[in-house]
C-alpha cells in the first residue's frame, strides 16, 4: 500500500538536491559550517561523555548505581534506579546525549521500555557550555543571563521529568513500587564482582567504547550538515520566508512583534543559528528574546530530532514520548522564565526597566566563554586525532579488510 509520507519524503528530497545544484556555493558555505560546528564543538565536547557512559555499562558500574539510587529514582520519575546515569550525563553533555544513554540502558536491558522513553522525554537538553559560553556571553553579551537559562532550561527539564512519571502508568509494572528490605552495599558488590567475571579484558572494552561513541558522533556530524545546508537552501529558495508569514500570524495572535518570525524559523531547524538571530533581533525586548531563546532550546530543533531518531531506531523505544516531552518543556520553561526573570536578572541588575533591549556594545567573559573559545581551537585536532584512533582501532579490529583495500 503506497504511504503517502514516501511521497513528501521524495519531494523534499528531490528539492534539496535541485536546490543544492542550484546554489552549489552557499550549499558549500553551509557544509563547512556545520562541519565546523561539529568537529570544534560537538565532537570534542560530547566525545568524553559518551565514552565514560559505555565504560560505566560495560563495567557493571550502572547497574550498582542503579541499586543504591533505585529509592530516589523511582518515587521522583517512576524510572529505575540505572536511569540516573541518564538523568545526570543527559543534563550536563548536552543532546543527543540523554538519547544515546537511554538507548544503551534500553539494549542492556538496565530499563524497560516504558522507562527508557520516560528518560527520552526529559534528559536531553542542552549543553551548560553551549548556555553560558555561546548563548549568555556570545550571543547576548551579558554572563549574568546564562544562569537564568540555564536554571529555566534544566528546571523545566526535571519538571518534564515529574510530569513523564505518570506516562503510560497503568501499563507499567514496575509504576507501583516499594522497596525492598535489602542490603545495598552487599548487592553492589555482588554485581560488580559477577560483571567483572563475565566482562571482557579492559582494552577490548576500552576500545569498543571508543568505536561505539565514534559511530554515534559521525552520525551526529552528517545530521548538523544535513540540516545546516537544508537550512541555508530553504532561506536561498524563499520557503523561510513563506514559512514565517504563517508564523507572523501566530505571534500577532500572542501579541509579539512579527520580526521574530525568520529566526523562529531557523531556530525550529538548527538551534545554533536560531537562537544567534533571536538575540540579533534588536527591535525587540530581552525579556521577549529570551523567551523565544529558552522555547527554542527547549524544542531541540528538528536536527536534534532527526538525531533522536536515529539513535532510537534500533531500539523499541518510540519517538512519540520524546516529542510530548518536547512540548512540555517549551511550556514548562517559557513559565519559568517568565517567574524567574525579575529575581535572576532584573534585581541583580539594579534596575526594573525590563523593556530595553539587549546592549551588544561591550561584555565581560566568563570561564565558560573561555572554555568554549578553547574548545573552539583544540576541538579540530581532538576530533582528527579521535577519528585516527578510530580508523586504526577499525582495522586491528578487521584486518582482513585492509588487505582488500589496499589490492
Amino acid at each position: 500500500m503506497f504511504k503517502l509520507s514516501s511521497f513528501y519524503y521524495a519531494i523534499g528530497t528531490l528539492f534539496l538536491t535541485m536546490a543544492m545544484i542550484r546554489f552549489p556555493d552557499q550549499t558549500f558555505e553551509a557544509s563547512i559550517r556545520g562541519l565546523t560546528l561539529w568537529s570544534e564543538i560537538v565532537f570534542p565536547s560530547l566525545l568524553p561523555f559518551f565514552i565514560m557512559a559505555e565504560l560505566l555499562l560495560a563495567l557493571g558500574i550502572v547497574k550498582a548505581i542503579g541499586i543504591l539510587l533505585e529509592p530516589i529514582m523511582r518515587p521522583l520519575f517512576n524510572v529505575s534506579g540505572a536511569g540516573s546515569i541518564g538523568v545526570g550525563m543527559g543534563l550536563i553533555s548536552g543532546y543527543p546525549s540523554g538519547a544515546k544513554i537511554a538507548s544503551r540502558l534500553r539494549q542492556e536491558g538496565s530499563v524497560t521500555q516504558l522507562e527508557a522513553e520516560r528518560l527520552l522525554a526529559f534528559t536531553n537538553a542542552s549543553n551548560p557550555l553551549f548556555i553560558f559560553g555561546a548563548v549568555a556571553v556570545g550571543f547576548f553579551h551579558d554572563a549574568t543571563l546564562g544562569w537564568l537559562i540555564a536554571v529555566s532550561h534544566y528546571g523545566a527539564s526535571l519538571g518534564v521529568g515529574l510530569c513523564m512519571r505518570f506516562y503510560q502508568k497503568q501499563a507499567d509494572r514496575t509504576s507501583s513500587y516499594h522497596q525492598p528490605k535489602r542490603h545495598l552495599l552487599a548487592d553492589v558488590r555482588q554485581t560488580l564482582h559477577h560483571q567483572l567475571k563475565t566482562s571482557p579484558p579492559l582494552g577490548q572494552m576500552l576500545g569498543e567504547a571508543v568505536m561505539s561513541s565514534i559511530k554515534t558522533l559521525v552520525m551526529i556530524g552528517g545530521f548538523i550538515i544535513l540540516f545546516s545546508v537544508a537550512n541555508k537552501l530553504l532561506f536561498m529558495t524563499g520557503i523561510s520566508g513563506l514559512l514565517s508569514i504563517v508564523f507572523k500570524f501566530i505571534l500577532m495572535m500572542f501579541g509579539l512583534p512579527d520580526s521574530l518570525a525568520l529566526p523562529i524559523v531557523s531556530g525550529l531547524l538548527e538551534i545554533t543559528l536560531g537562537t544567534q538571530m533571536v538575540a540579533q533581533t534588536s527591535e525587540v525586548t530581552l525579556f521577549i528574546q529570551l523567551l523565544m531563546v529558552s522555547i527554542l532550546l527547549a524544542f531541540n530543533g528538528l536536527s536534534i530530532h532527526a538525531q533522536v531518531a536515529s539513535i532510537i531506531a534500533d531500539t523499541d523505544i518510540r519517538y512519540a514520548p520524546y516529542l510530548l516531552g518536547r512540548l512540555l518543556h517549551m511550556i514548562l520553561a517559557a513559565c519559568l522564565l517568565t517567574v524567574l526573570y525579575r529575581p535572576l536578572y532584573i534585581n541583580k541588575q539594579g534596575t526594573t526597566n525590563s523593556h530595553v533591549p539587549v546592549d551588544t556594545s561591550s561584555f565581560t567573559p566568563n570561564a565558560a566563554f573561555d572554555m568554549f573559545n578553547t574548545l573552539q581551537s583544540i576541538g579540530p585536532f581532538v576530533t582528527g586525532l579521535t577519528l585516527a584512533v578510530g580508523v586504526v582501532l577499525l582495522f586491528k579490529k578487521y584486518p582482513n579488510q585492509l588487505h582488500k583495500w589496499m589490492g
